[in-house]
Order: structure tokens, then sequence, then C-alpha cells
């Protein structure tokens, strides 16, 4: 509040800016000091600044600085001007008009007008206004305005405070939520919850916490309480929780004493709180799930390598080592390609090259193929014939469609009658079909195409819907290794020892 009774000599004001603006004392200027005050009559926007105040007395000269902010008339409503807010849950409620207005009023004997949210408030003359049984349409902005003279001529200083009802509260004695026991495994974490109601929108005195063996709780390490006391909404109900975190059970805290108490304005409560041990069969599900993943892991690992360990075990077993008569291991019929460049060239390489590199060389089987091993001057049908019953399997080459009775180019071993219903397919399907002497092993060259296995004989069909084809992955780069997945799915239905090539010479 400005000193108005100091004499104006003992006083030196300015105003700090480019150029340094000494204040007069004369009181018809518009800026001029009172003593220890500091007048604007008429204040503007270019008033804002820092002011220096030099104050003499007996030698001693004291500086005081203040900043003057003045804002334009369209910052009425921002909340940076206004002197503080007047918030409780009172009934009648009473808005005191600010001191730096009521200390020029009672300078100047002026005269109080009230407005509320800038609309006057008539019959309100006073340095407050009381408002009574307040309710939410009572809040706003409470504006009061002084009208004083100075040198014959008027001026207003004016204040805004805000208004902010606070909904009424109604404490009560405090009751304890029920949650009376929890349980616990030894060795995990576990939360203890205490909870505590105090009223409505009664925050104040309103507290939770844990005694543990008859002793207020201490944090200590592996134990830590948290409290937090809330208003719900839409409810209005003040609670209070407080969290004893245990890190760690031990076998100890199942046989403390724990209490709850709850504490407000009017009271205090507390309640026992047991911790018990859970019984639980977490270790024998946990146990029964990983045996039970670990067999489906087995399972489907067995599954994706079946023919891989039995490629690797079957020779071991009595059963594989077994004699036969049988001088070749596989007779390999086929189907020409019919008519494509690509297609041909594909055959061509797969039967010349492929084929007979793979099984016969690096795994030491014997193959009888026409046009390759036919014996110049025998007789085709007795040939066909005698080298079917020497064989232990027969092998199907499927390419896309056929073309029956026609010739392929030289380097390939073609006959007309290893086409589709040639005499080697006859026979063939007759020892497979009908003697069950062989087992036919099914290979897929190439898209069968919008006709599928539709143009081969019923026998054959019978066959592919028995067994599917193995496709040859012709796009693989691996295709052609012994080693890859398409020659593994091959040799495992080979036999599983190869014809002994001392036994060649027989054929020859």
């Amino acid at each position: 509040m400005p000193d108005w009774k100091l004499p104006d000599e003992h006083f030196l004001w300015y105003k700090n800016s480019s150029k340094i603006e000494y204040i007069s004392s004369d009181e018809k200027e518009r800026i001029h000091h009172h003593g220890g005050a500091l007048v604007f009559l008429n204040v503007s926007t270019e008033d804002s600044g820092f002011y220096t105040g030099q104050y003499n007395r007996s030698g001693q000269c004291d500086n005081y600085r203040v900043e003057v902010n003045v804002f334009d008339a369209s910052y009425k409503s921002n909340e940076d001007i206004l002197w503080g807010k007047i918030e409780n849950s009172d009934v009648n409620k009473k808005v005191p008009c600010p001191d730096s207005v009521t200390s020029i009023c009672d300078k100047f004997n002026g005269k109080f007008t009230w407005y509320k949210d800038f609309n006057i408030l008539k019959g309100h003359h006073e340095d407050n206004i009381w408002i009574y049984d307040a309710s939410k349409d009572d809040e706003g902005i409470y504006t009061c305005i002084c009208t004083w003279e100075h040198n014959h001529i008027l001026y207003n200083s004016s204040a805004s405070r805000r208004l902010i009802l606070l909904e009424s509260s109604s404490p009560g004695e405090p009751e304890i939520l029920p949650n009376r026991e929890q349980f616990a495994d030894k060795g995990a974490e576990t939360k203890l919850t205490c909870s505590v109601f105090c009223g409505t929108n009664a925050p104040k005195d309103c507290k939770a916490s844990w005694h543990v063996n008859g002793k207020p709780f201490v944090n200590t390490k592996g134990y830590n309480q948290t409290i937090k006391t809330i208003t719900e909404n839409p409810s209005k109900k003040t609670i209070s929780t407080a969290i004893l975190t245990i890190e760690r059970v031990s076998a100890g805290d199942f046989s403390k004493e724990y209490k709850c108490v709850g504490q407000s304005l009017y009271g205090k409560k507390s309640a026992p709180f047991t911790l018990k041990r859970r019984a639980t069969i977490v270790p024998l599900v946990i146990g029964g799930l990983c045996a039970l993943l670990l067999s489906v892991f087995l399972a489907m690992l067995v599954k994706y390598f079946a023919i891989d360990l039995a490629l690797l075990f079957r020779p071991y077993f009595p059963l594989s080592r077994q004699k036969d008569a049988k001088l070749f291991d596989a007779y390999v019929v086929y189907q020409t390609p019919s008519g494509d460049k690509a297609a041909e060239d594909t055959f061509c390489q797969f039967m010349t090259k492929i084929l007979p590199s793979v099984l016969e060389e690096k795994c030491g089987y014997r193959l009888f193929i026409h046009g390759r091993d036919d014996i110049p001057g025998e007789d085709r049908l007795e040939l066909v014939e005698d080298r079917m019953k020497l064989s232990r399997r027969l092998m199907v080459i499927l390419t896309p469609g056929s073309k029956s009775g026609t010739e392929v180019p030289d380097i390939c071993p073609t006959s007309p009658l290893n086409s589709v219903g040639g005499f080697d397919w006859q026979v063939g399907l007759h020892h497979a079909l009908m003697q069950a002497e062989m087992n036919v092993i099914l290979i897929q060259l190439g898209d069968t195409g919008p006709e599928g296995y539709t143009h081969l004989p019923p026998g054959l069909q019978h066959l592919i819907r028995c067994s599917a084809p193995i496709r040859w992955p012709e796009s693989s780069s691996s295709a052609a290794m012994w080693k890859s997945r398409f020659w593994k799915r091959v040799r495992y239905l080979m036999p599983a020892k190869p014809a002994s090539k001392s036994t060649q010479s027989l054929i020859i």
C-alpha cells in the first residue's frame, strides 16, 4: 500500500527507458509522484515499463524498482490482469475490492461501483460485496471501480477478481471399505490395499494407512507404502487408498498382523487384514503346458524331418538289408512333352543329366531308362517285360500333356512306346495295380495345365489319387543338389539299399 504521507522531497522517481525520464511531484502532471506513491492519471499503454524510486533519508539512499504493465481494453477478460481468485465452498461469499483501489478511494474519498462480468450491479457502493446463498450463476469476474476527484477532474481506478464456487463438502466418520484378506505366493510380489471412505468432497484430513504388528508402517527395503486421496466423479466420494507393496513375500509375512487404519476430520477407525498363502497349481500347470508345447514342437520337428530321419536310420534296420533277385532299383517310364520347346529342354535336361547324376552317380542306384539302356537287336516287348520284373520300383515321369507316338530330339532317351498308353505303361501298371509287385514313384515336371491328369490312363489316374506326384522345383537353384528336399523325398521312396553293381554284367 503506497505511503502518501512521506515528504515529496525525499523521493526521486524516473522511468527506465532509452532516455531516463524524471517524474515530477507536480500534481497537475498526468504522471507524478506523491510521497512514496506513483500516480498515473488517464493511464495509457505507453506508460508500460520499469520505474525506479529513490528514497533519501539521513544520507542513506534506497532504490525501489517497479514494473508497470498497461493492457489494452481488449484484455479485459484476460486472466493475467485479474487480482487472483476467490474459490471456496462457503455458502455466503465475500468479494473484497483489491487494496490498490481501496487505498486510492480512501485517499481521495472516492465512491465505489461494482460490476459482474462487466455489467453494473446496482446498489453496491462499499469496498466489498457479499453474495448470499451463492450458486453457479454467481460465478464470474467481479470488478470494483472507484471514482475519485483530483484537481476538479474525475478519475476511475478499477481492479477485478474471479469468483469460483467449490462444491460443498460433507465429511463424515471414516469407513473402511471391505477387503479384509488377500492371497499371495511365497517369493512373489504382492500389493495390500487399504481403502477408506471419508464422505463427499472431504479430502481434508482424509487418510488411509497401514499398521503392521501394532505399529504404523515405515518404509523399509523391499516394503513400500504409497497413499493417494481422490474425489471420484460424478459421485464426489472422497476415498483415500494406502497400498503396501511387498516386493518378495517371505514366510514371515504370512504371520504378521496387518491393520487398515482410516482417519478423517471426525475420527479414526481400523480393521484387521489377513495375508494368506495361496494354494496354487501354477507350477503344475506350467509344467504341463511346457511338456505339451515340447511334445508339439518335437512332433512338428519329427514330421518336418521325418524323411531325413528315415534316410539316416533305415540302413541300420534288418528289413532294409533284405536281399532280392532284382537287378534294377527303378524302371523309368515317362511322358514326352507336348511340343513346348522350353518344356522339352527341361525334360531332356532332367532325363539325360539330372536324374542319372543324382540317383546313379551320387546315390548309387541303378536305373533302367529306354533309349539309354536298350540292347540293340533284342525284342522290345520281351525287353520291357523282362526288365520290369527285374526292377524294384516303377518311376513315372509326368510332363505337361502328352504326344503319344511322336519322337523327341536324339539327346533324350525316347521311344514311342514310352508315352502314355505305350507298352511300358501297360506292363508297369499291371505289375503295380494287379500283381502289387512294384511300388510307384510319381514325379511331375512342369505345370499340369487346365486339363490336369485327365488325359492319362485310368489306372495311372488311380495311382495319382492315392499318392500325389513329387513336383520338380525347376526354379529352385538347389533343386539339382542330391541333398535337396526334392531328392530326399525321391530317395525316401527308393529302396533302402541300392542293387548290387556286381550284377550289372548279368543284364548285358
